[in-house]
């Protein structure tokens, strides 16, 4: 095998359409222990069992995957790209560099590339996604993370939420996000900085002007309808109910709909929305 791409489970994708001999793709799971149970964030995870427990637990955490863990998907190919959540929000990327000496100590001949993609969940579906389609046309390798960084520094993040519980209690964001979220149907609405932190943005009342909001915010930032993806904690509707509104705008975009996986169920919680778009402006 000649290319893999390799993510963290803060991406959303489990697979990489269309599945090619060429482009591996894989993750490497981070864990949630809610309660003493710990809860694997692979392709086996049950995420509405894990967000039922986490809602009557008293105690919960995340923990990033090791260095081995990456390591073992590195040895699987020549050239690898490998996307991980905000450095800032995770050790996931520190973990995946110790994971690249480690494999290129072996391999010296190695081409590996860790690119830190300053968000999470939807923002690395763009990039795997970019990458592979980059791969297909024979980009170099050079051409390749370039393309990756660029998408990285430039694709906006924002996402609504009902509850910040998880993300207060780990120490994501203040208590007071996390008091006001959920109070009298308020929706908190955040964006992701350029340097790869959450950023309380708006409170909003109710699912439909906060819809409104995200697409102004998507206009503000000079959207055009290029690919761009929405994953949602077990609220599809509220993500096609988006995407009806992005398409009535712009009827050329190009809209994917994800539910999360672990780690972002995790922290998004119930019904929580995260969406990421090119943002050129």
């Amino acid at each position: 095998m000649k290319w893999m791409i390799v993510t963290d489970s803060s991406c959303d994708l489990t697979s990489l359409e269309p599945e090619s001999e060429e482009i591996g793709f894989d993750t490497v799971p981070f864990v949630m222990n809610i309660d003493g149970q710990e809860y694997v964030d692979d392709r086996n995870l049950e995420v509405p069992r894990m967000v039922d427990a986490m809602e009557k637990a008293e105690r919960s955490r995340s923990a990033c995957p090791s260095p081995s863990a990456w390591e073992s998907l590195f040895q699987k190919a020549d050239r690898i790209i490998a996307l991980t959540i905000s450095s800032r929000l995770s050790g996931s990327y520190n973990s995946a560099m110790v994971g690249r000496s480690m494999a290129l100590e072996e391999h010296p001949e190695k081409k590996i590339e860790v690119i830190d993609s300053l968000s999470t969940g939807p923002k690395l579906v763009l990039q795997a996604q970019l990458a592979a389609r980059m791969i297909r046309a024979q980009a170099s390798f050079g051409e390749v993370v370039e393309g990756c960084r660029n998408l990285a520094a430039s694709a906006r993040t924002i996402f609504t939420l009902s509850s910040f519980h998880n993300l207060v209690q780990n120490g994501r964001v203040s208590k007071i996000a996390g008091f006001l979220a959920g109070r009298l149907g308020i929706r908190v609405i955040g964006v992701g900085t350029p340097e790869g932190e959450i950023q309380m943005k708006d409170l909003m009342r109710g699912e439909q002007r906060t819809l409104k909001k995200i697409v102004r915010d998507m206009e503000e930032n000079g959207y055009r309808g290029a690919d761009m993806a929405i994953s949602h904690c077990m609220n599809e509707p509220m993500a096609q109910s988006l995407k009806e509104m992005i398409l009535s705008r712009w009827q050329e975009a190009k809209v994917q709909i994800l539910p999360t996986r672990g780690l972002d169920s995790y922290y998004a919680e119930r019904s929580g929305l995260i969406i990421c778009y090119p943002n050129p402006a």
